[in-house]
């Protein structure tokens, strides 16, 4: 005979039962770690309310600093070099026609999914991920640096917000929470664009922030520091010019108001979501694709092994797990994977490279030993490749192996990575370690 108590505990155990979670993932084009959750002076409530109902993760890595690459990296499970991806034109089924994306095993495994905006990179879209939103494979090919360059290298505020593409994107993943099936669980992902080039964004938001208050990184200059790999020339912002200390805290003052305003399409998605009373059993991820320079030794944009290149932003909350802590281990943006199948009690498939973060949800100081690994191909002109593990206090990185150069900064000392260590005696049993460590990459 069924008591109250016993139908009550049911109950219960039915709505926390694994495999009813429901996934919203937020995924933003090129947005680095300036985020006031994380210590910069940079207006984004939202995602900072985000943090506080969960876990933000201090030392956070992309596996290739480039959209279509380090995209193709995170909702594979895999790293680059068995993706083999690592431009921006490459469709991911053209080398891996059977592998199992993220939205794909949610989809498999009895889940609504949906999305909106920019998740893979631009056209080239996962064909058996999606119920609704998808768009169709449009195959690229590569632009001219210079045309590319032309529409980028500005910023501009505008009057209207209803009118921008991201304000658009955040009206259809609230359409796809409001429309979803009810006998269903659902997997939503959300793709906004900003802050990407051009820095384009309400005007609103750009009042939000003075260019005399702007901060320049410690290790700001108007060009390009050093040579060899590790560094290139300017792309998107700065190209063929110096960026002057005006022109500068412009620049950043825009980022920093494209950053805001899709804040604030974060916070209009997240306001629907506790409107339609899902948070209490929704996993939210928001992530990054890769980093951003904003000056740092001369450089913008992307496509370094540095840390303002290489680092994310990553935050997850997720019900009956840690809230308002920071997380201080190393953990890599295909972790995300195998993360959300755990959280909602799918098996992962045995492919992924990644490993669940589970134990740093339910614990963010738990023990935890695995590096991040980060790669990059300098293509036509500066062939170099680039291979970089990162420890919680190391970065070690060999550009072809080592025979075009090697890297080691100590970030307890270093945070701004002035000063390459690798061929210091002193530090050979850290190299050895650190050589070791890349080669199980």
């Amino acid at each position: 005979m069924l008591t109250r108590r016993s139908l009550l505990l049911g109950s219960s155990a039915l709505m926390a039962a694994p495999g009813k979670m429901n996934v919203l993932f937020f995924a933003v084009d090129d947005l680095n770690n300036h985020v006031g959750t994380y210590g910069h002076p940079v207006k984004s409530p939202n995602i900072d309310a985000l943090a506080t109902s969960g876990v933000r993760f201090d030392r956070a890595y992309c596996q290739y600093p480039l959209c279509n690459p380090s995209r193709t990296s995170l909702l594979t499970g895999m790293r680059p070099p068995r993706t083999h991806v690592t431009g921006n034109v490459t469709w991911f089924r053209e080398a891996m026609p059977d592998v199992v994306t993220l939205p794909q095993h949610f989809r498999e495994n009895g889940y609504y999914t949906a999305m909106s905006g920019k998740i893979f990179h631009d056209g080239l879209n996962d064909d058996k991920g999606w119920v609704d939103g998808s768009t169709p494979l449009q195959k690229r090919t590569p632009r001219p640096q210079a045309v590319y360059a032309a529409g980028a290298d500005r910023w501009q505020a505008v009057d209207s917000e209803e009118d921008q593409l991201d304000y658009r994107i955040a009206t259809e993943a609230i359409e796809h929470l409001e429309k979803r099936p009810q006998s269903q669980p659902f997997f939503i992902a959300c793709g906004f664009h900003k802050p990407h080039v051009p820095f384009v964004a309400p005007k609103k938001y750009f009042d939000l922030y003075n260019p005399d208050d702007v901060q320049l990184p410690k290790d700001f200059a108007g060009m390009p520091t050093g040579t060899g790999p590790a560094y290139r020339a300017n792309f998107d912002l700065f190209v063929n010019r110096e960026a002057t200390v005006p022109l500068a805290h412009e620049a950043i003052r825009a980022y920093h108001a494209c950053t805001s305003f899709t804040d604030a399409q974060v916070g209009r998605v997240l306001a629907a979501l506790d409107r339609l009373h899902l948070r209490d059993n929704t996993a939210i991820v928001l992530i990054a694709d890769h980093g951003w320079h904003l000056g740092e030794k001369g450089m913008w944009a992307k496509l370094t092994l540095f840390e303002p290149s290489a680092r994310v932003p990553l935050i997850i909350s997720a019900p009956r797990m840690a809230a308002g802590k920071g997380c201080m281990r190393t953990v890599e943006s295909l972790d995300v994977y195998p993360t959300l199948a755990d959280l909602c009690g799918l098996k992962a498939p045995a492919v992924l490279e990644g490993k669940s973060l589970r134990p740093l949800l339910e614990d963010p100081a738990h023990p935890w030993d695995r590096p991040a690994y980060s790669f990059l191909h300098r293509g036509p002109g500066n062939g170099a490749s680039g291979v970089s593990v990162r420890t919680e206090q190391y970065r070690y990185t060999e550009w072809d192996g080592g025979r075009s150069g090697a890297e080691l900064y100590d970030y307890d000392k270093d945070p701004t990575e002035s000063r390459n260590l690798a061929a210091e005696s002193a530090q050979a049993s850290t190299v050895k370690k650190m050589k070791e460590l890349l080669r199980s990459a």
